[in-house]
């Protein structure tokens, strides 16, 4: 039996298959430019001899349900999908669940009507996941499906942490609170330090950093979240690739005022125009350390402001969760940038936490450890995988229904 993962946008849809019984991931791929006339899917699956081929195919792909279709029939003699009675069961990722979702939950009419209802909360996202649910119903009318939110982790954040100090009907008329994104990454890095370190994850206390084109920090104490540096949207908090972070909430009406800005142009240079790439003009880790590398100015500040107000998060998240066992670095920059987690660490000798160069460096793997010898705070490399903490998920929430018998 196998299970699938759907990631889905408004013109693509990612996925990857796995085995039920080892979760060993078996195929995945990228079907793009669905509405038009040169749809494409590239495909990589798992061969007998334990490599991997690569397969690729183009056609009209009218509509996701046609996209559906061809994951399945991409390779006709060798098809991932056999036959739909092989799928134990479907795991979509949908961005925000709002104060509704605490855990992943068992697709169904009221399901989807919710998350149709929470599209003003993430109206970029929201529409496209429900794409993907509803085109994979239709294809797969038979198979168990399961939704996982990227804010569910987050659900465990106390009011003092969630609540915006605004006028308190804000948040009863319209839900505005924090909520937290990236939740099914900090959830899977946070669980694999606890097989790492062998504690129980409800003993742990961490500070995750999810560090890629989107970023964010988290405060887990006894294995839950309680805070966490996006808030109602994936645009507060960590300095990002494109999106500015934390900022003097005056600003936009500053440039509305005074450069005569429309609202939706202030949205767009924080969301787009703003991080990395407004202060450097790139919005690629490796590009800038390149640039830096060779004298460039702009591309080190811009290392040194990403890095600077990451450090200021872990202080902050230190003096949270008062005893630290890990702080964990993942995502893209977390996982490959030795020189982001070398930065982000110098100077915190005084809380505990301090970088060998020699294991930063050598880091590689599914864990590595790269602490001083001698200091109390462990610090991870940890690669995450959040279309397998997807499937885990999708797999327990089926067997609890018991929806396969």
């Amino acid at each position: 039996m196998k299970v699938a993962v759907i990631n889905c946008g408004s013109s693509s849809i990612k996925y990857e298959v796995f085995h039920v019984g080892d979760c060993a991931m078996f195929a995945s791929g990228l079907i793009e430019k669905i509405g038009s006339a040169d749809g494409t899917v590239r495909q990589r699956r798992l061969k007998a001899d334990g490599t991997f081929e690569e397969q690729s195919r183009t056609a009209h792909l009218a509509n996701h349900r046609e996209g559906f279709d061809l994951m399945a029939i991409v390779n006709q003699k060798d098809r991932i999908i056999k036959d739909d009675s092989e799928l134990f069961g479907i795991g979509h990722r949908v961005v925000h669940g709002g104060e509704t979702f605490r855990e992943p939950a068992l697709i169904d009419a009221k399901v989807i009507a919710a998350i149709r209802g929470l599209i003003p909360l993430a109206p970029l996202h929201n529409p496209s996941n429900l794409l993907g649910i509803e085109a994979a119903k239709d294809r797969f009318p038979r198979v168990p499906q399961v939704v996982v939110f990227d804010t569910a982790f987050h659900q465990t954040l106390p009011p003092l942490a969630y609540h915006y100090a605004l006028p308190n009907e804000l948040y009863e008329q319209h839900h505005v609170r924090r909520y937290g994104f990236h939740g099914t990454s900090h959830a899977y890095v946070a669980k694999e330090a606890s097989k790492h370190l062998g504690k129980h994850l409800s003993e742990m206390n961490l500070i995750t950093l999810n560090l890629g084109n989107g970023a964010s920090a988290a405060a887990i104490q006894n294995g839950r979240s309680i805070d966490t540096s996006m808030g109602m949207t994936p645009l507060e908090g960590l300095v990002m690739g494109t999106r500015c972070g934390d900022i003097d909430p005056s600003i936009p009406y500053y440039l509305m005022r005074e450069a005569g800005m429309k609202a939706n142009e202030v949205e767009s240079i924080l969301n787009t125009e703003s991080g990395l790439k407004g202060i450097c003009g790139a919005s690629d880790m490796r590009e800038i350390l390149e640039r830096a590398a060779t004298g460039n100015e702009e591309a080190e500040l811009a290392i040194q402001i990403f890095c600077y107000r990451i450090k200021k998060y872990v202080g902050a998240y230190h003096a949270v969760v008062g005893r630290l066992d890990a702080i964990v670095f993942t995502g893209g920059i977390g996982e490959n940038a030795v020189a982001v987690r070398q930065r982000v660490c110098e100077g915190l000798k005084h809380l505990g936490i301090g970088v060998d160069p020699a294991k930063n460096n050598a880091a590689k793997g599914s864990v590595a450890e790269i602490q001083q010898d001698g200091l109390p705070v462990k610090v991870l490399v940890i690669r995450t995988n959040e279309e397998l903490e997807i499937a885990l998920q999708t797999i327990s929430t089926i067997e609890k229904a018991n929806v396969r018998s």
